[in-house]
């Protein structure tokens, strides 16, 4: 035997492959792939073929069906005759159809990106990820913001697809980036975009805002929300690094809002720390920031009605009684309001979220229903008169006590509360209420109780007895002796 056989052999056995297979493969200069010829038959019966040409008509009509609903409506249609284990034949023939017969796909097309060209955002709704404050779930939204080339990042809290809520979140990325780009781009947001049946395309603050920082806006057609894909991209992105950021966390409830905040900003700096070279090249070539930010308020000129409120974007807030009749500037920003009269700023008001909420403070209107005393059992806004629960208990306590007299001796509660301050007035209803006295709840008793209010003690101090560390010398002693 040669060494060439010898050698053949050696491979073969290598190969697991008997001699003779070996030197045929060699003889054709070709693998074994390349000599095996590929099965165009079926190894067993389509149970579908006489559905498949139903089947196919409601995939042509319906391109949104997917397999198992389809499979499930054969399953209806012909009792018994398909077993579970079958729904991944039609799958896969489904699968094949729509690749070689089925309608042409949308393309999309990848685009190209030039440092400091372009920054695309978007609201995105943070809900689903069951963020709590204080135990409470946090509806919000994040205005999301990201530069195209370097995909740096930037994100605001807010509450609505507003303008102002635009205009906030656009300036704090814009000032803490330190620059702006040439363009933005946004999807057709009602707040930026007009409907198209007006002449002008962008609205007026929303362009006077791009205007005032030298950026063209853009905005992607209605109908292909994909134009953004950049930004919705990082959405999901961001969504998905925030949802395991809460997972390391251990916790999704936060103290406060502030603390969700800072939350949210050490997140976005770690994840722009691997952007930081690209970024470079994008601040290179943007355009300088103007001196100051721009007023992100959207500012209305409201009548105080005979109720002592104005109403402002759907919603209504309580003012002073003495501005009744009097118009008043609203500026309404991101989370708050403020109210001016005369140049000067008389209230700073959280703002309310959703439509038809109202915020009436009985600061604003104790005068004249301590006066009106018979107004206030069905004030359409009375539940808003009980700033603390501890002011509905004593409400409750004095319609126990003395129903003749309950809504006058409470008025007079709430007029205390606004002429001495609602958190020493709460915490002397608390010493009343926890009945360590037989002093019944009233405007005088509380007066009474404020006066030596220093000598209470706050409901946070938890007094801890002493410990008496003899016992423990004791136990010890005795577990010496046992050992």
């Amino acid at each position: 035997m040669s060494n060439t056989e010898k050698n053949q052999e050696i491979a073969a056995s290598k190969a697991g492959m008997d001699p003779k297979t070996a030197r045929k493969y060699q003889a054709l200069n070709r693998l074994p792939s390349e000599v095996e010829k590929e099965r165009a038959w079926r190894t067993r019966e389509d149970p579908f073929q006489d559905v498949w040409e139903q089947v196919r008509q409601q995939v042509e009509e319906n391109h949104g069906l997917e397999a198992k609903t389809l499979f499930e409506w054969l399953q209806r249609e012909h009792p018994g005759r398909f077993s579970d284990g079958q729904i991944r034949t039609l799958q896969r023939r489904i699968k094949i159809w729509r690749a070689t017969e089925g309608p042409a796909q949308e393309v999309y097309f990848g685009q190209k990106h030039e440092p400091g060209k372009l920054c695309a955002s978007d609201f995105t709704h943070m809900t689903e990820l069951g963020i709590t404050i204080q135990g409470q779930t946090f509806a919000h939204l994040i205005y999301h913001l990201v530069l195209t080339y370097s995909n740096w990042e930037a994100g605001t809290i807010c509450y609505s697809e507003s303008l102002e809520s635009l205009s906030e979140g656009w300036q704090n990325a814009m000032w803490e980036l330190g620059a702006a780009p040439a363009g933005h781009r946004t999807d057709s947001l009602s707040s930026a975009v007009n409907n198209m049946s007006k002449l002008e395309e962008f609205t007026p603050r929303y362009e006077a805002l791009m205007k005032y920082y030298g950026v063209k806006p853009q905005h992607t057609n209605p109908v292909s929300p994909n134009e953004n894909g950049d930004v919705e991209q990082s959405h999901h992105r961001f969504k998905k690094a925030v949802d395991q950021a809460l997972m390391l966390r251990g916790s999704r409830d936060f103290a406060d809002e502030a603390e969700y905040a800072r939350f949210l900003k050490d997140l976005m700096t770690q994840r722009n720390l691997g952007r930081r070279q690209r970024l470079a090249e994008e601040l290179a070539v943007m355009r300088e920031l103007p001196a100051r930010r721009m007023e992100s308020a959207k500012r209305e000129r409201v009548k105080v009605d005979s109720g002592s409120l104005i109403h402002v974007d759907r919603n209504a807030y309580s003012v002073n009684s003495r501005l009744i009749g009097e118009k008043v500037e609203a500026r309404l920003y991101l989370d708050h309001i403020e109210v001016w009269y005369g140049q000067k700023k008389l209230e700073d008001l959280p703002r309310l979220r959703g439509r038809s909420k109202h915020q009436v403070d009985y600061r604003h209107i104790i005068e004249w229903l301590v006066r009106k005393p018979g107004a206030f059992e069905n004030y359409r806004y009375k539940e808003d008169l009980f700033p603390t629960s501890r002011f509905r208990m004593a409400y409750d306590a004095l319609q126990e006590t003395a129903p003749g007299q309950a809504v006058k001796e409470y008025l007079k509660v709430l007029k205390l509360a606004a002429e001495e301050g609602e958190t020493p007035v709460d915490e002397a209803l608390r010493e009343l209420l926890q009945g360590k006295s037989e002093v019944a709840i009233s405007a005088e008793s509380i007066g009474e109780v404020l006066r030596r209010l220093d000598t209470i003690t706050p409901v946070t101090v938890v007094e801890v007895a002493a410990v008496d560390l003899a016992t423990f010398d004791e136990l010890c002693a005795e577990t010496a002796v046992r050992q």
